[in-house]
């Protein structure tokens, strides 16, 4: 039964993580399809920048990481004490790196609250 990441997230009892995440119905995440002759191969790259792009802006580090044909493995450390060193103003920075922001979000960093 799934869980909410609350009740999995404990740095409290370790802040390393191992991660796993599949491809299913025959998909490929990188490599070659045998069967279709179609390569995937550079995808491998676009998941490896896109991978230390979020750790640059969420506070985790890689401790380890595998990217095979049809899934990916990541260990990495949940830095505790970067984030409780973050104000609100850093997060939203954070965030932005992202996504473009909300009108609010955008104007707080401007203005600062209302």
């Amino acid at each position: 039964m799934p869980k909410p990441r609350f009740a999995q997230v404990s740095l409290e009892a370790t802040p390393y993580y191992h991660c796993v995440s599949r491809c299913v119905r025959r998909a490929f995440l990188c490599g070659s399809d045998q069967l279709s002759g179609n390569s995937y191969e550079h995808r491998r790259q676009w998941f490896e920048d896109k991978l230390l792009e979020l750790v640059g802006i969420f506070a985790l580090d890689i401790c380890a990481y595998a990217i095979m044909s049809n899934y990916c493995h990541v260990v990495f450390y949940a830095d505790r004490e970067k984030v409780e060193s973050w104000n609100q103003e850093d997060i939203i920075r954070q965030w932005h790196q992202l996504f473009s922001g909300m009108l609010f979000s955008k104007h707080f960093l401007v203005n600062g609250l209302p």
